[in-house]
């Protein structure tokens, strides 16, 4: 197979699954290890894909968000974990901030300790959060329709209405040099300003959202605690070295 045959057909297995692994490649092509190493050391110099431990992984578009329907099904197992583990820290008494996405959603069966508040910009969030007979308040604002996320300024004025004890924030990247992002600037702005508003913050984010980079800016590392699934050896240490992470074992 030409080189050129092999880059579109790699490419072409990362649009149908965003991460491979090396073997897949070998598999697909009936190339040596060698040969896709190399191809994928070119594919990345050419911007193309970014190389992981063990594959490659398709760059993602800065603005590019997937719907909740979507999120939902990945990394499913790993959002459980990670939720199940975040509502440990829920207290008698706490007043929360719950982001929008999938994984705080995945909190909701989790939360024991009905004697709270909670505060949400996620109108999926407030419908199962008040079938658990939990006190729920809504920012109000307008709806997006993919994330069914409230923003926009009718979400900022309501979120400053409160003050919070903890809140906890989905993201859609964590990188060491850039922190916390997500595709949309008004979801950043509503991210950030509960942060700001609240005593603890904490990210919940599975390991596949770690050295990505999305279009809006949300907050450095050390401004919050990261949940996640288990990390590598490496990975973990550099982020160690700029922030607090809870590993959940699987």
């Amino acid at each position: 197979m030409l080189t050129e045959e092999r880059h579109h057909l790699i490419l072409q297995l990362l649009k149908e699954k965003e991460v491979r692994k090396l073997q897949e490649f070998v598999e697909a092509t009936g190339s040596s290890e060698s040969t896709i190493r190399r191809d994928l050391s070119q594919l990345e110099e050419e911007k193309k894909l970014i190389r992981v431990h063990g594959g490659a992984a398709l760059i993602k578009q800065k603005r590019s968000e997937p719907s909740m329907m979507e999120k939902s099904n990945q990394h499913a197992e790993e959002k459980k974990r990670i939720a199940m583990y975040a509502a440990k820290f829920l207290r008698k008494g706490d007043c929360i901030y719950l982001d929008a996405g999938t994984t705080t959603l995945a909190m909701i069966p989790h939360i024991e300790e009905k004697d709270i508040t909670v505060v949400t910009n996620s109108i999926t969030h407030a419908a199962a959060l008040t079938e658990k007979g939990i006190q729920t308040f809504v920012t109000g604002g307008f709806l997006k329709a993919n994330t069914r996320a409230l923003i926009g300024q009718g979400a900022l004025h309501g979120l400053n209405q409160y003050s919070f004890d903890k809140c906890f924030i989905g993201v859609n990247g964590i990188q060491l040099n850039v922190g916390f992002t997500t595709p949309d600037p008004e979801e950043a702005l509503i991210k950030r300003t509960a942060m700001k508003q609240s005593l603890e913050t904490y990210v919940l984010a599975d390991r596949s959202k770690f050295n990505e980079t999305a279009f809006a800016h949300i907050a450095h590392l050390n401004q919050a605690v990261i949940i996640t699934d288990k990390l590598e050896q490496e990975l973990l240490h550099s982020y160690k070295e700029k922030t607090s992470i809870k590993e959940v074992e699987a």
